[in-house]
């Protein structure tokens, strides 16, 4: 039985309430050929005497930051020293199921050999790790009500947001051909998925293989805020997808897209934005006009 290495990148920042158990959710997962890394991008609250006593007699690899560099640069400094032909980027305050990777694996192998990424649904739980819902709306038998798309879903991740990131499982060769996270960047999730979507297929399974903890303080609670820098993200993310897009219907959606994210500038008052995406769009347009004008 082919059985590749699995590289686990637990990155943590303030998380010492939660970073033993994630670093437990990967030490006891059913699949065993597994290089679990932890970085700590210079944590202010004690999570790495957590993270070192939770390491004892274990050969896991501790990266300890000295100075924060922020979420991208953080995970790429485990990504360097990863060798794993599978990468998980787990945050501090997630947890893998213990079947995650052994079912990610079994997905991967019975795929095409586009496919480059593997998600899925997930467990949503709170503070105390109590489950509160599942990250997909099901009913009340349980079965998903709406099943993401799988395949070639550039055009779907540029009209919204759809997955859940912490349950993404990828092939190194996704990461290696994007030259890691985009460092320039306060996310990494959509760029993530604009990038990788442009030449990999995505598989989705629909059962929960990672409980995804809502912390008041997260990135994805603090993204959307007033005068959220993560919006500056957004737009660069947009900025590239233009140059990604290859046929009408992606512009379109482009477009679609931009003024969408105008509103969200005008509600939390990133209004330095509003021009940008203008522009974008006015781009957009003539690349649009100018794939009309080649079809006739």
């Amino acid at each position: 039985m082919n059985t590749p290495l699995v590289s686990v990148i637990c990155l943590c920042y303030n998380q010492k309430d939660y970073v033993g158990a994630a670093i437990r959710s990967v030490l006891t997962q059913t699949y065993r050929n597994i290089e679990l890394i932890v970085v700590d991008d210079a944590s202010s609250d004690g999570s790495q005497e957590v993270i070192k006593e939770e390491l004892i007699g274990t050969n896991v690899q501790f990266i300890e930051l000295e100075e924060n560099i922020g979420n991208c640069a953080a995970f790429n400094k485990g990504y360097a020293a990863s060798k794993g032909e599978y990468l998980i980027d787990l945050a501090a305050d997630d947890l893998l199921l213990p079947f995650r990777i052994e079912i990610g694996l079994g997905d991967f192998m019975k795929a095409s050999t586009k496919t480059g990424v593997h998600f899925s649904d997930a467990f949503m739980i709170n503070v105390d790790g109590s489950t509160m819902n599942t990250f997909y709306e099901r009913s009340e038998d349980g079965q998903l009500i709406n099943t993401p798309p799988s395949g070639d879903i550039f055009q779907q991740l540029i009209e919204k947001y759809f997955i859940c990131p912490p349950t993404m499982m990828f092939k190194r060769e996704v990461l290696d051909r994007l030259n890691g996270y985009d460092e320039h960047l306060s996310y990494e999730d959509f760029d993530f998925w604009i990038r990788s979507s442009r030449e990999f297929e995505y598989i989705f399974n629909p059962a929960p293989l990672v409980k995804k903890r809502d912390v008041p303080k997260s990135l994805g609670k603090t993204q959307f805020s007033i005068r959220s820098k993560h919006f500056q993200t957004t737009y660069q993310v947009c900025d590239k997808a233009l140059d990604l897009c290859q046929s009408a219907s992606e512009i379109s959606a482009l477009i679609d897209r931009c003024k969408y994210e105008i509103k969200q500038c005008v509600k939390t008052l990133n209004l330095s934005l509003i021009a940008k995406y203008r522009n974008l769009i006015k781009d957009a347009q003539r690349r649009l006009s100018s794939l009309s004008s080649m079809d006739m």
